[in-house]
């Protein structure tokens, strides 16, 4: 198998820090780059598709676009350690807070950094508006989040899971406009640090 990565980008960074927590290291991986352009090429629209990374393409030629669902592919390959649930119950609820962080965190801080960061300016028709309305967005969000972490170590099970790692990946990557957790979301901010302390927090960098 093949993936097919930016080192910079929030999305391809999940699969890493995915396969990172569970020892995956048999996957070739092509580094391109999203500021070159390098996702729009011919080549690579014409196997992939789409312009949009990262994409897994199996050893039989199929290509697997949108990070969840690549993951979750690797899920089935790799099933340990589990993390997209273990019954019925707990799958429904790790898909749950996976989907909730990623429409009401994660994508309104990605358009945060994209409509206001001066380097997205060459690749976005930037409206900064946009932007700083989705951060008052995410802000608000993470309130949420808190109270649910003041019950929980992992947003979505005593473990890590594919929320843990779509959440803190986003939630990072507020780092290009300088955003942090406010300080009284004590749970959000002791979860972070955890999550960044993981060795596959280096690996997915």
């Amino acid at each position: 198998m093949k993936l097919y990565d930016s080192r910079r980008a929030p999305n391809p960074r999940r699969v890493r820090w995915f396969m990172a927590e569970k020892g995956i290291d048999d996957v070739e991986i092509v580094v391109l780059s999203i500021m070159g352009g390098d996702h729009k090429s011919p080549d690579y629209r014409a196997k992939v598709g789409i312009s949009h990374m990262p994409a897994l393409e199996l050893d039989d030629g199929t290509v697997i676009t949108e990070s969840v669902a690549i993951c979750r592919y690797l899920e089935s390959v790799y099933p340990k350690p589990n993390m997209f649930g273990r019954d019925p119950k707990e799958t429904a609820v790790i898909e749950m807070w996976q989907r909730r962080a990623e429409m009401m965190i994660v994508t309104p801080l990605a358009l945060a950094v994209r409509h206001t960061h001066p380097r997205m300016a060459a690749l976005e028709a930037q409206v900064p508006e946009v932007g700083e309305n989705n951060l008052v967005g995410a802000r608000r969000a993470l309130k949420m989040l808190d109270r649910r972490l003041a019950e929980s170590p992992f947003i979505a099970a005593d473990r890590v899971t594919i929320a843990d790692v779509v959440t803190v990946t986003g939630v990072d990557f507020g780092r290009m406009i300088d955003f942090r957790p406010d300080a009284e979301l004590v749970h959000v901010n002791r979860w972070l640090d955890a999550m960044l302390a993981r060795p596959a927090a280096k690996a997915g960098m």
